[in-house]
């Protein structure tokens, strides 16, 4: 098969790593409005299955000349591309999925294109980085484990192994993505009631094996297409986690107004949004460089099943890799969207159309794909039994 990447950022260069040392793969495009970027990752990646292309997203006769070539594309652009992206790839009959973007409904749009997507005898799927992408895939496979689903509970963190002060924190993406995350409200699921919360919020302790106490918190965008795609749900939350202490940290932040795109102070006679400075500043505190970085997962879904409770929990774990240098999150992402991306390409997903990750992607051959690249996720099942929890 044939697979074409757009953008050779971080995770367009993974999601390439990935591609060139899987077996069905014959060839991979790598795109770039800047073709020396492009050309650059191809030549530290040394594969002969590897070719760069200059291609400008903006130009739909440019992305489409680029697309038309390849089985699958990986869109691993900013996702205000993602809506192009998926128009470009039903007229030109090639299957597309992307890393998600819930900013400006972006996914919505997208998933709106459904019956063109099928006419075409396309596959689009957005959303399939961790979270969106991962939980969803998760949530999936534990819901469709169940006689009757219940509760979705969704946690997950980039964090770095070796915290330091001041906000015991570095970035594993964009920090304006970030302070997004904790400035939008949460949408979440309460005794059956969709309803929004506001993020940085009820403040949980939660434990991993190997980093004692952390904290959970309500964050935006993470719930994703869930709430869509199981109405009946009496639960549905997302917390991001982070060290003790961080949330309070920026919630002070969010209250003196520091992360709001719509507010200006005037210095010295000039109008400067707040917002810009602060990422200015948090910048070099919070680079992660040379550091090492987590990410940790748990999904729990539970239910009911053959008539008595039911719940299934997946823990991950992920480190960076010391050997590549690449960050635990582009090990996590990357190959999420890489293994996705040959299920189409070979025909393990094989339903044309529009769909979220929890509808399409066959949790257990995921899992199973994601172990061979390093990234474990372990499922308990906990099913009671005449009373007893087995």
């Amino acid at each position: 098969m044939k697979i074409g990447v757009l953008g050779s950022g971080l995770m367009g260069k993974e999601a390439a790593r990935d591609l060139v040392v899987s077996e069905g793969v014959t060839a991979v495009g790598l795109a770039d409005i800047d073709i020396d970027r492009a050309q650059k990752v191809c030549d530290q990646l040394n594969s002969t299955k590897l070719t760069a292309y200059q291609v400008n997203a903006s130009d739909e006769q440019d992305l489409a000349n680029y697309m038309r070539q390849f089985d699958v594309i990986i869109n691993a652009l900013f996702y205000s591309f993602n809506e192009i992206v998926a128009k470009i790839a039903i007229q030109v009959g090639v299957s597309s999925i992307d890393l998600g973007g819930h900013i400006g409904h972006m996914t919505d749009k997208v998933l709106a294109m459904q019956e063109d997507a099928k006419a075409a005898g396309v596959t689009l799927i957005p959303d399939l980085g961790v979270a969106p992408g991962m939980i969803n895939i998760l949530s999936g496979h534990g819901a469709g484990k169940l006689d009757k689903l219940k509760s979705i509970k969704l946690y997950v963190g980039g964090i770095p192994v070796k915290p330091e002060p001041p906000l015991e924190y570095n970035h594993v993406f964009s920090m304006e993505g970030v302070l997004d995350h904790y400035t939008d409200p949460s949408l979440i699921i309460r005794n059956g009631i969709k309803q929004e919360i506001a993020s940085l919020t009820e403040v949980e302790r939660i434990h991993f094996e190997k980093f004692g106490p952390l904290e959970a918190f309500h964050t935006s965008g993470g719930t994703s297409t869930l709430s869509l795609s199981y109405p009946d749900l009496e639960t549905l939350e997302y917390k991001t986690i982070r060290y003790p202490g961080h949330a309070e940290k920026f919630r002070l932040l969010v209250d003196l107004n520091l992360t709001r795109m719509d507010y200006e102070v005037e210095v010295n006679n000039q109008k400067i949004n707040p917002r810009e400075v602060l990422l200015k500043v948090l910048d070099p505190i919070v680079e992660l460089g040379e550091k090492d970085d987590a990410v940790l997962l748990r999904v729990s879904v539970a239910g009911e099943k053959d008539g008595l409770p039911a719940t299934y929990d997946y823990e991950m774990t992920t480190y960076k890799d010391r050997e590549t240098q690449v960050t635990a999150m582009a090990r996590a992402t990357a190959n999420t969207i890489s293994a996705v991306a040959q299920m189409i390409g070979n025909g393990t997903i094989s339903k044309k159309g529009v769909y979220p990750p929890e509808k399409i992607v066959p949790g257990k051959t995921y899992m199973d794909e994601m172990a061979k690249r390093g990234v474990n996720i372990i499922e308990t099942e906990n099913v009671e039994k005449s009373g007893v929890r087995i």
